[in-house]
């Protein structure tokens, strides 16, 4: 049940990702076409290529962890046994799931300061503490699958 919970969020994250990079797709094609035909262009596109990128690198986090997408190099545990390698597979998910909290309590204090000093940025005023925001749920949720796979194991449908 829980395997699921994880899987469905993490689908939601990917394809809101998705989304997020085709409208900023179809943003910069706009702003390129109005640039090279009236001489006009969206003013701060690239502030919002940027915003929206970070946001969408977070939310594809999920899915990537859910379906064991992270590079692996086996070359020194090629010749172990396959209960050596899962051990090592679900280590690395418990460390990878640390990491991803260590980041989401540091995004969460990067957007805490965001707020406090009202940063925002300088073409548009687009207040930053809101792509902090947008990234810790991805953040948190990447951390819950990595620790779930590490104590639960890996279900053989996840795997890519």
């Amino acid at each position: 049940m829980m395997h699921k919970l994880l899987g469905k969020l993490a689908g939601l994250c990917a394809i809101l990702a998705g989304v997020l990079l085709t409208v900023i797709t179809l943003m910069t094609c706009l702003s390129v076409l109005g640039r090279n035909t009236t001489g006009t262009t969206l003013v701060g596109d690239f502030e919002l290529t940027g915003v929206a990128a970070g946001a969408a690198i977070a939310l594809f986090l999920p899915w990537c962890q859910f379906r064991r997408g992270n590079i692996i190099v086996d070359f020194f545990t090629s010749g172990a046994s396959p209960r050596t390698n899962a051990g090592l597979d679900r280590l690395g998910a418990g460390l990878l799931g640390l990491v991803m909290a260590l980041l989401a309590w540091r995004t969460v204090l990067g957007g805490l300061s965001a707020w406090n000093t009202q940063s925002t940025t300088m073409m548009l005023g687009f207040p930053e503490w809101i792509v902090y925001t947008l990234m810790v749920p991805p953040l948190v949720l990447t951390a819950c699958i990595g620790l779930w796979q590490a104590l639960q194991g890996f279900e053989p449908e996840a795997a890519a």
